[in-house]
């Protein structure tokens, strides 16, 4: 297969997330836990989609090739759900507690980055790895431009989602759990994750290991996310 015509199978995979996602969130309610997480997420990748078509994304081969990969692991997992099948356990919490009363939009769409950052960028990126024939240090500037995008991610949640200065009070525990995670360290653990992966990737039962342990990790921190909170 050419360049372009690689390009172009990337580019239409790109597509068939958004539409995905499009599809998702005419499908769920709107207070849904997972359609709160996806409405930010659908702005996020229809911005990555409109950089690639215009080229502003350096490879742009390889920077489809991790935005399809990074988002199908979120989309396998809500598929996972709605068929009775386990999903990984980095979005359990998140589907378990979706439809909680208890629980703010703004808890669910912090617990779905956590999960898609924490867990699903760093094997999305061993993915790319794998499909490219390249090495994590090969596809760095992607990852980080990525990275650009997620930082808008956060902004997005933040200001669709957080009350106004003068609801959020220094004792809602709101502002607690937002002051308690931290984008850019989950972005940089997922990087050391996906470098430690490709590391281990001839030895499997390592590996995995390491990914069951990496996901219940994660899974952890999204479920005190989303502990109800009072009005």
């Amino acid at each position: 297969m050419a360049p372009s015509e690689q390009l172009t199978v990337a580019v239409d995979s790109v597509d068939t997330v958004v539409s995905r996602m499009h599809a998702l969130d005419a499908a769920l309610p709107a207070r849904d836990g997972v359609a709160v997480f996806n409405r930010v997420y659908l702005a996020v990748t229809e911005a990555v989609d409109r950089r690639i078509d215009a080229g502003t994304l350096g490879d742009p081969r390889a920077a489809a090739t991790l935005g399809v990969r990074f988002a199908e692991r979120y989309l396998d997992a809500v598929d996972a759900a709605a068929q009775d099948r386990r999903p990984p356990a980095c979005w359990r919490p998140l589907l378990h507690f979706r439809r909680h009363p208890g629980v703010r939009p703004l808890q669910f769409a912090l617990a779905g980055v956590n999960a898609h950052i924490g867990h699903d960028l760093a094997l999305a990126l061993v993915d790319t790895c794998h499909a490219l024939g390249c090495e994590p240090a090969d596809l760095e500037d992607e990852f980080d431009r990525v990275g650009e995008l997620l930082v808008a991610l956060e902004e997005r949640v933040r200001e669709d989602l957080m009350p106004g200065p003068d609801l959020l009070q220094i004792a809602d525990p709101l502002t607690h759990l937002l002051g308690s995670w931290s984008l850019e360290r989950a972005r940089d653990a997922s990087w050391a994750a996906a470098r430690a992966l490709w590391a281990l990737r001839r030895l499997p039962d390592v590996a995995g290991e390491f990914t069951e342990r990496l996901d219940a990790a994660v899974g952890f921190a999204g479920r005190m996310m989303l502990i109800p909170l009072p009005d």
